[in-house]
């Protein structure tokens, strides 16, 4: 019985989480999309914005943190989780590799650009500007631009 319970909750939490993203998707002006990615367990700082296309990791939406005064522009993917590939051989399905999730981390005043995809457990720098079209699948530091596939710092500020 305990596992049929946790099963039922995990099915109504992931309802309110899809539910939840799908108003976020759709409300304008982005101000009002805050408080439902807040209420998919987000922990978003002050003043920050998410653009209306930008696709939540929705199965742990809790390990995403967006500091004060971050703006997430159009298309930008946020994941959390990926498949451990560690395992993986030549006649095993990818499905059968399990998941690895890991918190990502955007820190005061940075500027995430179009199309970008910030992969798991990466935090992002106060300040930093990560570049339209990016993956990043490394950590980026304080106030520099990183930009390409896979992300690389272009330019340091000081």
């Amino acid at each position: 019985m305990a596992n049929n319970h946790r099963t039922i909750k995990n099915v109504f939490h992931g309802i309110w989480v899809r539910t939840c993203a799908t108003i976020a998707r759709h409300i304008f002006p982005a101000a009002l999309r805050m408080p439902f990615y807040r209420m998919m367990g987000m922990n978003i700082g002050k003043g920050s914005k998410i653009a209306a296309t930008v696709d939540i990791d929705q199965s742990a939406p809790e390990l995403i943190t967006i500091g004060k005064y971050v703006w997430v522009t159009r298309g930008v993917m946020l994941l959390c989780h990926q498949r451990n590939l560690i395992g993986y051989e030549i006649g095993k399905p990818v499905m059968d590799c399990e998941l690895i999730y890991k918190p990502i981390v955007i820190e005061d005043g940075a500027h995430i650009g179009i199309g970008a995809i910030i992969m798991p457990g990466v935090t992002i720098g106060k300040g930093a500007v990560i570049g339209a079209g990016a993956v990043v699948t490394k950590n980026v530091p304080a106030y520099c631009i990183a930009a390409g596939v896979p992300a690389k710092v272009i330019k340091i500020f000081k």
